[in-house]
């Protein structure tokens, strides 16, 4: 028995290195800057968000789009 124990850290231990490890690099990827600003091309209130992210791509060069507030805002990459 005193033999597997060995065994049994070390195998928790990488367990819990290759946990940190990825866990580490998908932090990175939430933390990704994103900025939002209001729309310059929307007119009138955002009640059809698709249409507002289809919107701040197609004209705007935005990553994405959404209604919040009434308002279409777009979204960037920071820089």
């Amino acid at each position: 028995m005193a033999s597997t124990t060995p065994r049994k850290l070390l195998a928790m231990f990488t367990f819990i290195c290759i946990a940190l490890l990825l866990s580490s690099s998908w932090v990175q990827f939430a933390e990704a800057n994103v900025c939002q600003r209001p729309s310059k091309t929307w007119s009138g209130p955002c009640l059809n968000t698709k249409g507002c992210k289809d919107q701040c791509i197609r004209l705007e060069s935005a990553i994405f789009g959404a209604c919040h507030s009434l308002t279409c805002y777009c979204y960037f990459n920071c820089t």
